[in-house]
């Protein structure tokens, strides 16, 4: 059975975009259409929207449940082709609103067959798309003990990394990693401490999930065309779930609305500085009732920006 996935600050995301009637809009994360389906029900009859996601399941359920909206399009994808997508369908520089919700869906998380969850036992992938790139189980057979400590490290903030490392190449020795609940195990046997009412596996999980994904280089790679694909008076609304994620929205939006740099005690107007984005509001985080109702949210920062050159 397939959980419903809950959209994670829904309202406050598509509020921030500002929807016209006639506006073209972009989901750069399909997911199962929760933000799609909101912003679809604000836009007119002339509205557009384009929506996005490597997960074939996810395209194929979009091309199910929005078979007879004429306004909608779906195109299999990761946001990190935006520009490719938005000239594809012929709205480079037109896009009035972008919507980025990072991480992971419920339905991925919740499917046994994916190798998301360490609480589900099924074959250890993690992958997407599934149609491309290698899979958790592949990586970690083959990985050197230094690169899995430091993709721990890295991408889990994992202080025992090196140790889990170690672990995971002396179990894989004996016979393959294939297993979600494998990996899990292994983890939790070398984990000597972690965070209260957290799974020991939780933070190896998320690391080695973010690494087989190149989520981050892709979030960067996104970030580097939101100008060339947005209107003028467009809007970006991100929604992050992780420390590393928001970091990389946070210091992208900070710098395009500082404008050029010029070397310290170079006199220079303000106007000079050419900033192109301007920040809308602070960041937003779910309320305790939303968090209290999907505890998947906790973690969720929105920030919004506004396209001005």
């Amino acid at each position: 059975m397939q959980s419903e996935h809950l959209s994670v600050l829904l309202q406050p995301s598509i509020e921030a975009l500002n929807i016209r009637p006639a506006g073209i809009y972009l989901d750069g994360t399909f997911g199962r259409g929760g933000h799609s389906r909101l912003i679809l029900d604000t836009l007119g009859d002339e509205g557009r929207l384009i929506a996005i996601d490597r997960d074939p399941q996810a395209v194929a359920y979009g091309e199910r449940m929005f078979a007879d909206d004429s306004r909608f399009e779906i195109v299999h994808s990761s946001f990190a082709q935006l520009g490719d997508v938005a000239k594809q369908v012929g709205v480079l520089g037109r896009v009035d609103g972008i919507l980025l919700d990072l991480g992971v869906s419920s339905p991925q998380l919740d499917q046994s067959e994916r190798g998301f969850s360490f609480g589900k036992d099924g074959p250890l992938d993690m992958r997407m798309d599934t149609t491309q790139g290698e899979s958790a189980a592949t990586w970690l057979n083959r990985a050197e003990t230094g690169e899995i400590a430091e993709v721990l490290k890295t991408y889990g903030e994992e202080r025992h990394a090196k140790r889990i490392a170690r672990a995971i190449v002396a179990a894989r020795a004996e016979e393959p990693i294939a297993t979600t609940g494998r990996l899990a195990e292994l983890v939790s046997i070398a984990n000597p401490s972690w965070e209260k009412g957290k799974h020991p596996a939780t933070r190896s999980f998320q690391a080695i999930r973010i690494h087989i994904n190149g989520e981050l280089d892709a979030i960067k790679t996104c970030l580097s065309q939101v100008l060339d694909v947005l209107a003028m008076g467009g809007r970006l609304a991100v929604i992050s779930f992780h420390s590393l994620e928001d970091r990389i929205i946070k210091r992208f939006m900070r710098d395009q609305a500082k404008g050029d740099a010029f070397p310290p005690g170079v006199p220079v107007r303000q106007d000079q500085l050419q900033p192109r984005l301007k920040l809308i509001g602070k960041a937003v985080s779910p309320g305790l009732g939303e968090i209290e109702a999907n505890p998947r949210a906790r973690s969720a920062v929105l920030r919004v920006a506004e396209r001005l050159a």
